[in-house]
């Protein structure tokens, strides 16, 4: 017979594998008597482990969920794949830092030393895009209330700070959003709530960080169809100025006189066709069409557009634009671009 922690811990594993355990199946899985294996479900339950009686004929046991967090139980893979992400926990944007850094400590410490050795080796640096600024941090307990009204499907106020200040104008601020909410995504090192607003009887992506829940949530609600049936399709969409496709509403094809090699480095989301050792094809999508002019800007080289005429025209455009911002003067003040990001 084992010895009886050795004994627990597969009692545990079992319990762990399956809904329902019969009491003698698992008795005779442990090589036990009924009366060891009471006495062992017994001391799991003094460990803190929610160990119920199932009714039935044949009796047996179940492991539910508990009101505390009992010691736990990990094998080797479950355990550096714990340890992994809890290393790169920083870039998940939902304000976590502190706490992950204190349970790979704790994780850590009662590690087998194979293991240890194992998490040990992996250092990890995790470098995100560049950002224009620093990303501002989603609250943990409002990414906690989003998920919750997402989950019982109730509806959600909240007030929803601004991109930035507005003018002093003696005007009452915004009344607070009523929304339907539906999904909770991940995007960049950003938290955003896929919502129907209900007063602009549409759907909007709102930012997570600029979110304050308000108190009680409002009625259940029946959740609405998302258009395209794939969140991650819609909101990849929104971000590239389209409700329907995930794909960019403007693409276009140009020339550069560039190797491939080189172009290729700097578009990964575009095609490049090598069309000679010093000439390359290149096509590429973005939400505007000045956008998508600006973006070939880029490549240091001449550029010939191959179509559509709507980015020969574009180009044109940002050509004035270019000419007439040589000949202005600096002002005193400037005016902050907004956020394209969608938000509400």
């Amino acid at each position: 017979m084992q010895k009886t922690s050795a004994r627990l811990l597969s009692l545990l594993s079992l319990l762990q594998a399956r809904r329902d355990w019969p009491g003698a199946v698992l008795a005779e899985r442990l090589d036990v008597s009924p009366r060891t294996l009471r006495r062992d479900v017994d001391r799991l339950r003094e460990l803190g482990y929610p160990v119920v009686a199932v009714k039935g004929p044949d009796g047996g046991y179940r492991l539910d969920a508990g009101t505390r967090l009992p010691p736990l139980l990990f094998d080797d893979e479950q355990a550096v794949a714990l340890a992994v992400a809890l290393r790169t926990a920083t870039l998940t944007g939902a304000g976590i830092e502190d706490g992950a850094a204190r349970a790979l400590t704790t994780l850590r410490q009662v590690l087998p030393a194979r293991l240890r050795h194992r998490v040990d080796a992996l250092q990890v640096t995790a470098v995100e895009r560049a950002a224009p600024r620093p990303l501002p941090q989603a609250d943990s307990g409002v990414l906690m209330a989003l998920s919750a009204a997402v989950q019982a499907h109730e509806v959600l106020r909240f007030d929803h700070a601004r991109p930035y200040p507005p003018d002093t104008d003696g005007t009452a601020d915004a009344p607070p959003r009523r929304v339907e909410p539906h999904h909770l995504v991940t995007q960049g090192g950003r938290w955003y709530l896929v919502a129907w607003d209900l007063e602009r009887a549409d759907w909007r992506v709102f930012r997570a960080d600029r979110i304050t829940p308000r108190s009680p949530t409002g009625p259940r609600f029946t959740p609405r169809e998302l258009p395209g049936g794939d969140v991650a399709a819609f909101v990849t969409g929104r971000f590239r100025g389209s409700d329907r496709s995930p794909d960019w509403p403007c693409r276009g094809e140009v020339v550069l006189r560039l190797p491939a090699a080189a172009v290729s480095a700097h578009a990964p989301a575009g095609t490049v066709e090598a069309l000679g050792p010093d000439r390359c094809r290149l096509s590429l999508g973005s939400w505007s069409w000045p956008a998508l002019a600006a973006t070939v800007g880029v490549f240091d080289t001449d550029v010939e557009v191959v179509g559509p005429p709507a980015l020969r025209e574009a180009f044109a455009l940002l050509a004035r634009r270019c000419a007439a911002a040589a000949r202005s003067t600096p002002s005193a003040t400037a005016t902050p671009t907004a956020d394209p990001a969608p938000d509400g």
